[in-house]
């Protein structure tokens, strides 16, 4: 089941996506948000009746949203493939290298990315992330995926000069810089996430390719890790790191520049596109 947050007339909503389009959530289920249905446990609910329910609108009636916008937290993992951490020359890290993104520095499926004035290092990097759908701290790997409400595709556009000579939290947050979506793929459609094609596009032509079983830390242990310091709860957003073939490690560099689309792409889950526009 495909879920989605939408503005239509200048209200915001969310849904479930169709083959014959958008099943308007918000009314029916009486929650708020999505963040606030997951929350209430009412997905296998939705997963039984979408079939009984006709369509309200069209996918082309709405804006996109960020899947989960008012989430409580977007923790990042850096350095989780072998090969982005060798196209750095950086060692193998022992434990999941974490940090986390605040929501300015995303912008919506279809949104703007926004190259910021201060620097033209902008860097692409296309992953995984999955929404938390059940509160847990110190979550046992055996039981980390029970806490998955879903997935979503993220792109985490960093300004690489700021990360590395300023601090990573500046470099990994300035605005518009990332964004999210352009749904969420609830756990049960994807039962062996290891097997996921990742691909990033820039300008029609493929600059990241993965499988998402080649991580260093698996899913498991990254919600066993990240839930060890911080209480989970649900639609907190984790991305679990960018594959092999961001720009800065091209000989010459390959930046992002006003005019550009870049397309992150999974298999079962979809594709998020943005452009790059100047500050």
């Amino acid at each position: 089941m495909k879920l989605l947050s939408y503005k239509i007339a200048g209200k915001q909503s969310y849904g479930a996506l169709t083959s014959e389009g958008i099943v308007d959530l918000k009314g029916r289920l009486g929650q708020p948000t999505l963040r606030a249905a997951i929350a209430a446990g009412l997905l296998d609910s939705i997963e039984r009746n979408i079939g009984d329910l006709k369509p309200d609108l069209a996918l082309s009636d709405v804006e996109l949203m960020i899947p989960v916008p008012d989430a409580g937290k977007i923790v990042c993992i850096g350095r989780n493939y072998r090969g982005h951490v060798a196209e750095g020359n950086q060692p193998l890290p022992k434990t999941p290298s974490t940090f986390v993104r605040l929501h300015s520095s995303f912008v919506a499926p279809g949104g703007a990315l926004l190259r910021p004035k201060l620097s033209e290092q902008f860097d692409y990097e296309g992953e995984l992330a999955l929404v938390i759908g059940r509160a847990g701290k110190h979550i046992k790997r055996e039981h980390a995926f029970d806490h998955i409400a879903g997935y979503t595709c993220l792109h985490e556009g960093s300004i690489r000069d700021y990360q590395f000579d300023h601090s990573l939290a500046v470099g990994k947050n300035f605005d518009r810089t990332g964004s999210i979506g352009p749904w969420l793929v609830t756990r049960d459609e994807i039962p062996d996430v290891s097997g996921l094609t990742l691909t990033t596009t820039l300008n029609g032509v493929e600059v990241q390719h993965t499988k998402t079983g080649d991580f260093i830390f698996d899913i498991p242990a990254i919600i066993a890790y990240v839930s060890s310091f911080m209480e989970l709860v649900p639609g907190d957003v984790i991305a679990t790191g960018t594959p092999e073939g961001v720009g800065f490690t091209r000989k010459p560099p390959l930046w992002l520049k006003p005019g550009d689309k870049i397309e992150v792409a999974i298999t079962g889950i979809g594709v998020l596109e943005n452009t790059v526009v100047a500050e």
